[in-house]
C-alpha cells in the first residue's frame, strides 16, 4: 500500500504542473493586458504599469515567469493581489467556509442519494422505485440557480422556514444552502446507486449468500452495498472538488462568505494572482480526492489490492 502511495503520488506531480501551467497561460498570457481598465476609463499610468510587471514578473520569459510563481509555490507564497494583498491570506479567510459547504454538500448528497438509490434499486419497478426517478428526473432538469432561488423565496421569504442569507457559515446554517448546491449531483448519485443495486442483486455471491440462510438485511449491508458503491464513491470523490468550484452560484444566492464570492470579484477585477491561486488550491483538492477514491476501493472491495 506504501509504494502504491508513494507512485501514485509521483504521478500527481506531472498532473500538478502541467494543470497549473495551462492555468497560469491562461490568466495571465491569453487575455492580453492584465492591467488594462484598472484605472477605469483612463489610462493607467506608465508608472503604475511598470511596477505591476514587475511586481508579476510580466517582463520575462512565460516559462521563467512561470519557474518563479512554482518556486514561491513550493514555499507557501502565493503572491500578492494588485491591491497588495497577501492571496494566501485571503484564500485562508474564505477557503474554510467553502469547505464546510461542500462537506454539507458531499453529506446530503451521500445519505439522500444512496438511500433512495438503495430503495428504488431494491423495490425495482414498485412505486417508491417510479417515485425516485421521477423525483430525480425533476432535479436534474432544474438548473442549480432556479433552485436555489426557488427556495430562497418559498422556504425563506414567504414561509420564513428558514434564513434566506446566511448570517453566520455555521454547520447548521449551511444545510440548506447544501442542499441546494448537492441537488443535482444527489439525483445522479441516486440513480447510479439504483443501477448499481439492481445489477448486483442478480449476482452469484448475493444469491449464494441468501442459499447459505444468511438474513436478507445481512446480505444487502456487507454483501450488495459495499461492492454497489464502488463507482458510486469515484463519483462522490471527484464531486468534492466540483463543489469547490461550482459552489459560487449558491453562495451568491444566500450570501455565504466563501471562495465563489472571492473569485468572481476577481474576475471581475482582472486579479489574476488571486484566480490563479485559487484555482491551484482547487486542482490539489481534486489530486488528493483522486488517490482517496483509489484507496477507499481496497476497503469496499476485498478483492482489489495494491502491491
Amino acid at each position: 500500500m506504501g509504494r502504491y502511495v508513494l507512485r501514485r503520488l509521483l504521478q500527481m506531480v506531472p498532473v500538478f504542473l502541467g494543470t497549473t501551467f495551462l492555468i497560469y497561460v491562461m490568466v495571465w498570457a491569453v487575455p492580453g493586458d492584465p492591467f488594462e481598465g484598472k484605472c477605469g476609463d483612463r489610462d493607467c499610468p506608465e508608472s503604475y504599469v511598470s511596477a505591476m510587471r514587475e511586481r508579476f514578473n510580466l517582463d520575462d520569459p512565460l516559462l521563467v515567469q512561470y519557474a518563479k510563481y512554482l518556486g514561491n509555490l513550493v514555499r507557501g507564497d502565493f503572491g500578492l493581489t494588485s491591491s497588495g494583498l497577501q492571496v494566501a491570506d485571503r484564500i485562508a479567510a474564505t477557503f474554510p467556509v467553502t469547505l464546510k459547504l461542500a462537506l454539507v454538500a458531499l453529506a446530503v448528497e451521500a445519505v439522500i442519494g444512496i438511500t433512495a438509490g438503495v430503495v428504488s434499486g431494491l423495490r425495482n419497478r414498485g412505486f417508491l422505485d417510479s417515485l425516485v426517478l421521477v423525483s430525480t428526473l425533476f432535479l436534474i432538469s432544474i438548473p442549480v440557480f432556479v433552485t436555489g432561488y426557488v427556495v430562497q423565496l418559498v422556504f425563506g421569504l414567504q414561509l420564513g422556514w428558514i434564513s434566506p442569507t446566511v448570517t453566520s457559515p455555521t454547520i447548521g446554517n449551511l444545510i440548506v444552502p447544501g442542499f441546494v448546491l448537492a441537488s443535482l449531483s444527489m439525483a445522479y448519485v441516486a440513480r447510479l446507486s439504483r443501477a448499481s443495486i439492481s445489477e448486483n442483486r442478480r449476482a452469484d455471491y448475493v444469491r449464494t449468500a441468501l442459499a447459505k440462510g444468511l438474513p436478507p438485511r445481512r446480505v444487502v449491508g456487507v454483501h450488495l452495498l459495499r461492492n454497489s458503491l464502488i463507482p458510486v464513491i469515484t463519483f462522490l470523490g471527484t464531486d468534492l472538488g466540483a463543489f469547490l468550484g461550482g459552489a459560487i452560484v449558491t453562495e451568491g444566492i444566500f450570501n455565504v462568505p466563501g471562495v465563489g464570492g472571492l473569485v468572481f470579484r476577481s474576475i471581475l477585477t482582472k486579479d489574476g494572482a488571486m484566480v490563479t491561486g485559487v484555482v491551484t488550491v482547487l486542482v490539489l483538492v481534486y489530486l488528493l480526492m483522486t488517490l482517496l477514491v483509489d484507496l477507499l476501493y481496497a476497503v469496499l472491495d476485498p478483492r482489489i489490492r495494491y502491491d
